[in-house]
C-alpha cells in the first residue's frame, strides 16, 4: 500500500459524512506504519474503541469505510473466532463483529453489513507472519502466501461490494 496522509484518510470515506470523515481520529503513528507490508490501513479509534476504519486502495483511488465495532457479548475467554478477511483463528475478543453502513439511499435508510474481522484491523500483518495471532493451536494451510494475500483482497472486495450495492 502507499504511504497515506491524513488528508488522504479523510476524503477516501464512502459511506460516512465529511462531517464525521473531518471529526475522526486517524492513527497517531501514521508516519510509521508498516506501508510495504499494508493491503489495507486499519485502525480503532482510541477515544471511541467502538469505531473502527479501514481504508484501501481501489481501482487507483482509496477508499475508506467507517465501521462499529460490537462487544463481544458472552463469548468465552478460551473461544476461538476467525476472521472473514484473513481467516486469522483469534481468541479472547480478537474477532469482532464490525458493521458499516451501506452507500446511498440503503445506508441513509439505515441499512448496515458486518463481518467478523479482526479485532486490530492487522490482518495484513497476520498473514505477512509480523504479527503472531494468540489463538493456541494454528490451523496449517497449503496456501503461499501471495494466495493468502489474494484471498484477503478477494474477501475484502467482497464485503465492500456488499456495502455499495
Amino acid at each position: 500500500m502507499r504511504t497515506l496522509t491524513e488528508s488522504d484518510i479523510r476524503a477516501s470515506f464512502i459511506n460516512c459524512s465529511k462531517g464525521e470523515a473531518k471529526r475522526l481520529n486517524p492513527p497517531k503513528d501514521l508516519a510509521d506504519q508498516p506501508w510495504e507490508d499494508l493491503d489495507f490501513l486499519g485502525w480503532r479509534d482510541p477515544g471511541a474503541p467502538e469505531r473502527a476504519y479501514l481504508v484501501m486502495e481501489r481501482d487507483d483511488r482509496l477508499v475508506g469505510i467507517a465501521l462499529r465495532a460490537t462487544s463481544g457479548g458472552g463469548r468465552g475467554f478460551t473461544a476461538r473466532s476467525m476472521c472473514s478477511l484473513c481467516l486469522t483463528t483469534r481468541t479472547g475478543g480478537g474477532v469482532a463483529l464490525m458493521v458499516a453502513r451501506r452507500t446511498g439511499e440503503a445506508g441513509r435508510q439505515g441499512d448496515t453489513v458486518g463481518q467478523y474481522l479482526c479485532g486490530d484491523l492487522d490482518c495484513s500483518l497476520y498473514l505477512r507472519s509480523r504479527k503472531e495471532s494468540v489463538a493456541g493451536r494454528v490451523l496449517e494451510e497449503s496456501l503461499s502466501p501471495e494466495e493468502k494475500i489474494a484471498r484477503l483482497h478477494a474477501n475484502l472486495e467482497s464485503f465492500l461490494a456488499k456495502i455499495t450495492e
